[in-house]
């Protein structure tokens, strides 16, 4: 498990904006299962995170007419139970972090890996998303 004050900053760009973190496995579950849609980022303490997932999530965000319903965010790494939980979730995609799922009405609508991360711009993380916001989110 990563040291409790170097993940926190990085929790914090997330939830000082408005996403809610997944503790538990049973608040996956919940969350999961919510009725309408649900971006869940899986955050990371590596550098694709910091460099483009986090700010790429956050620009789609603010930037998109169509937003999804919850926000949410679990961190690899630091909140095993939560992550191994939404991993369940995510199948058939294999354990990535940083990811960003959308859920709709229980359903994983739509998946982005680490290898879709990883060197790419955060312009780019976030014009993926927005079309993604514009299919899902009414």
């Amino acid at each position: 498990m990563y040291p409790t004050e170097i993940v926190i900053p990085m929790k914090e760009e997330l939830t000082e904006q408005g996403f809610e973190e997944l503790l538990t496995p049973a608040s996956v579950d919940d969350t999961v299962a919510k009725e309408g849609t649900t971006l869940i980022m899986i955050n990371s303490v590596c550098g694709c995170s910091a460099g483009s997932a986090r700010p790429g999530v956050l620009m789609a965000v603010h930037n998109s007419s169509h937003k999804p319903d919850r926000l949410t965010t679990t961190f690899a790494g630091y909140d095993i139970e939560a992550v191994r939980k939404l991993r369940e979730h995510l199948l058939p995609y294999p354990p990535s972090s940083p990811a960003i799922a959308l859920f709709k009405d229980g359903q994983l609508v739509h998946m982005i890996e680490r290898h879709q991360i990883e060197g790419r711009p955060a312009q780019m993380i976030a014009h993926n998303l927005i079309a993604a916001f514009e299919e899902y989110c009414n």
